[in-house]
């Protein structure tokens, strides 16, 4: 999750940040999420317009739709919203304005952050490396657990945003000396052509692009994007559709067909399972998943399992335990997946990467440090095993 922080800077600090040419993005570095809007008139994101038949400037024609007689069908993602004039999709970044289908998170983001590429999760690529962190309001799930449904449940119109448009977010990323810009926090597909749009620009730039994401997306779309993105972390949230409608809002198979075509474009994949007691916590189907991983050709993509801390609709439910997550480890091990970790448990050693054929450890992390860092050139400095991922 993101940091905030609460800090108010007085008018002198302001004028010294604006001359040294940081503007407001380093008010908004200092101050922390949204306090920008909050401390300061003149940089607030215009509210929804008073006509909801009215447009704001962080508007765009939408990629992906088709005009229907019941109105506006988007082919983004199979949700298949079919959306009736002034009104949002599901995701509540699409609206019908004028029968054509626009997207309202274009250039405002909620919530930006300097984040180490390890906290996305991403562990096999660029390690230790910085990912300037973007994500707007808006969401194609409704996941009963989510850890940030104070954004990812509501409409732009409804969040505190800043105004940054694709060429300031490469900017930002450039300033902040980081090595990739991550779409991630909410749910990127959800704000599509603003992803779209600046990973194009960040490429351009020598840039990295992260998708961090649950993979509910149509095939054309995904691999449209995936011309512009170099390393996603799809959320693989179970492996039975009847528990992806009742605990997430969707179906297991559009994710599955993900995973194959990232794997088959050649961005680099990592996969996330969070373990939520009494849903997902089945060792049963967790074998299936594990196996199914293994025989569809991903034994080389990391696998993060993590720790469900209860919150948003499930805060009656406990911490899963640290036995059930290494239990899972262990089957997806003895699946034949190489590279299996287990996150949300600080200093356990399930957070460190081992060597598939020596067995010593190659990366110690503590957190979102890395402590012991024993691979050279794409291999195991002990034994030269190749260990996947993207490594400079």
């Amino acid at each position: 999750m993101t940091k905030n922080i609460k800090r108010s800077i007085n008018k002198r600090e302001f004028l010294k940040y604006s001359l040294l040419g940081l503007g407001s993005f380093a008010v908004a570095k200092l101050m922390g999420r949204n306090l920008l809007t909050e401390t300061m008139s003149g940089f607030n994101v215009s509210p929804e317009p008073e006509n909801t038949a009215q447009l704001w400037k962080w508007s765009k024609e939408a990629m992906y739709y088709t005009a229907m007689p019941q109105g506006m069908k988007c082919e983004l993602c199979p949700n298949g919203c079919v959306v009736k004039l002034n009104d949002l999709g599901l995701c509540k970044t699409r609206k019908n304005y004028n029968n054509k289908l626009y997207t309202i998170a274009y250039g405002n983001p909620c919530t930006f952050n300097n984040d180490p590429i390890e906290k996305k999760p991403l562990f096999h690529f660029l390690p230790t490396s910085k990912a300037f962190s973007i994500a707007t309001a808006g969401c194609t799930f409704a996941c009963l657990n989510c850890q940030n449904w104070e954004i990812s449940q509501i409409s732009p119109f409804d969040s505190k945003n800043d105004d940054m448009m694709p060429e300031r977010v490469v900017e930002n990323a450039i300033f902040e000396n980081t090595q990739s810009v991550a779409y991630t926090y909410s749910e990127p597909i959800a704000f599509y052509e603003y992803v779209y749009d600046t990973a194009k620009l960040a490429r351009a730039k020598g840039l990295k692009n992260l998708l961090i994401s649950n993979g509910y997306i149509n095939e054309k779309p995904l691999r449209n994007l995936c011309k512009v993105i170099d390393a996603a972390n799809i959320n693989l949230k179970s492996f039975d559709n009847d528990i992806y409608m009742k605990l997430n809002g969707g179906m297991l198979q559009p994710i599955l067909n993900t995973l194959k075509i990232v794997k088959e474009e050649g961005v680099w994949l990592e996969i996330t399972n969070l373990i939520v007691p009494t849903w997902t916590d089945n060792m049963d189907m967790f074998k299936k998943m594990s196996d199914w991983l293994y025989a569809n050709g991903f034994k080389d993509n990391p696998l993060h399992i993590l720790r469900f801390t209860p919150m948003h609709k499930l805060t009656n439910l406990p911490f899963t335990a640290v036995p059930v997550l290494e239990k899972a480890r262990n089957i997806a091990l003895n699946a034949g997946l190489k590279y299996v970790y287990i996150g949300n448990v600080p200093g356990h050693p399930g957070e460190n990467t081992i060597c598939p054929k020596c067995k010593k450890v190659l990366i110690e992390r503590q957190g979102f440090s890395i402590t012991i860092y024993n691979i050279k050139n794409g291999t195991c400095k002990f034994c030269n095993e190749k260990i996947a991922g993207v490594w400079t």
